[in-house]
């Protein structure tokens, strides 16, 4: 059965189970619709998509597993078939004196953790509540459990409501909250050298997931109030990618903490490049799934067998087994940018005919406009064609593509925003400009792979 109620979209898979003379019903969380898990029908009238499955021996005794195809269209197959980790690691101990970073005295300020997950006074009740509320934690483990819990309470249907068409929803940060300990460490990204030991390596991809979580709150508290259309099933993909992205954060930190217990998350330099792509794309909602889902999801689709590689040689299993669950959650991470991009390039078409006028969006050529107005350099391989591939982004997308945002403008450093806001980042004798040559709000900044 599809995993998306077709009432409004929640999540299935989270569904009571419950059985009846005539067979087994999945009963939604948040109305109570139920639905036959055998033909997908609802006394409501309603209908949830069903597939036969069936798993065959073959003659050399192997287990095959086969699936009806849907009824609309045709060439359909299987893309893959796994399990789906849903484990969080234990936090990792807490470190009140890490060792410093770029040759600093100043020892962190140990972590917090005496603030509770669900705050005492004015406590959300919408997920846009929700949502900045996590963007403003500075705290990376409060953060994870604020998502951990804010996830639960959507897909059970304990929330008020989303609270986006609200005329009081609240307004994400320009950028989320960090704690003392970690803006200390922030420099410009190409002042980060090649990662090459593992603990480095693991600290670097931690840094990324801490700003992925953020990521995916930001597109559901900046873009749901702009775009009232969107349906509840856009909030039920970026919640799980929003739980996704704190199980890789907990995931990687414990590696981290269990191979270089020295150096826990934080103590290293790390860069706020990606966010950057955030704030060019923050009036856009095709330019954010276009650039951040499609672009840097795409790129990490690319580079992580790499990685894997790396750990596998050095004999570390455990990481491995770790990216090899990050890199699976990932691809459906690029499956979802893919999916409410082409949807809002229908969006579009449609609000055009309403308008009495004809227009004609093709995703692909709207993806190729929007990289190349909200991203600099070329689009670089190699590929990794056949993950791309299951997330639906065929090589007519990336293939030859090359941005040119600030081409002929003054570039800004990476680190700007984040940098203006910790002064102290700004090492003696050197001297950061100002965040200024603004155009329609959004800075002109040189983004660069990693």
């Amino acid at each position: 059965m599809e995993s998306a109620c077709p009432h409004l979209g929640a999540d299935l898979s989270h569904a009571d189970i419950e059985e009846f003379d005539t067979g087994a019903v999945a009963v939604c969380p948040w109305h109570r619709y139920d639905f036959d898990l055998r033909t997908g029908k609802s006394e409501t009238g309603l209908r949830a998509c069903t597939y036969a499955v069936e798993v065959r021996r073959d003659k050399d005794g192997v287990d095959k597993v086969y699936m009806e195809a849907p009824e609309e269209g045709s060439g359909w197959r299987i893309v893959e078939l796994r399990p789906v980790s849903e484990e969080f690691a234990d936090p990792p101990p807490l470190a009140s004196d890490p060792v410093p970073a770029r040759g600093e005295n100043t020892k962190p300020t140990p972590q917090q953790d005496d603030e509770p997950v669900v705050p005492i006074e004015n406590p959300p009740t919408t997920l846009m509540q929700w949502a900045v509320l996590i963007l403003n934690t500075p705290n990376p483990r409060l953060k994870v459990e604020r998502t951990k819990h804010a996830v639960h309470l959507f897909r059970t249907g304990k929330l008020k409501s989303i609270g986006n068409k609200s005329s009081n929803a609240p307004r994400p940060p320009d950028v989320p909250s960090r704690d003392d300990a970690y803006s200390r460490n922030v420099v410009d990204p190409s002042k980060v050298k090649n990662r090459r030991n593992r603990a480095s390596m693991l600290h670097a991809l931690a840094n990324i997931e801490q700003w992925a979580i953020d990521l995916a709150w930001d597109i559901m508290a900046r873009f749901g109030p702009m775009e009232h259309d969107l349906p509840p099933a856009f909030f039920a993909d970026f919640t799980k990618m929003a739980l996704d992205e704190s199980k890789h954060f907990t995931l990687l930190t414990s590696r981290l903490s269990a191979l270089s217990p020295s150096t826990p998350y934080g103590s290293m330099p790390v860069h706020a490049g990606l966010w950057e792509s955030a704030t060019v794309t923050s009036l856009s909602l095709l330019s954010r799934l276009a650039i951040i889902h499609l672009v840097h999801e795409a790129r990490g689709l690319d580079v992580n067998p790499a990685t894997i590689e790396k750990f596998r040689k050095a004999g570390d299993t455990e990481t491995v087994k770790v990216m090899e669950i990050i890199h699976a959650d990932e691809v459906t991470h690029v499956t979802a940018g893919h999916r409410w991009f082409t949807w809002a390039c229908a969006q579009e078409e449609l609000n055009a005919k309403n308008k009495g006028e004809e227009k004609v969006v093709d995703p692909i050529k709207r993806f190729r406009e929007e990289v190349k107005k909200g991203w600099t350099g070329d689009i670089k391989g190699p590929f990794n064609v056949e993950a791309r591939e299951m997330a639906g982004l065929t090589p007519q997308f990336y293939e030859g593509l090359r941005g040119e945002l600030g081409l002929g403008e003054k570039n800004y450093p990476a680190s700007a925003s984040i940098a203006a806001s910790h002064p102290k980042n700004h090492e003696e004798g050197t001297k950061e400009e100002d965040v200024t040559g603004l155009t329609s709000g959004v800075a002109s900044v040189t983004l660069q792979y990693e």
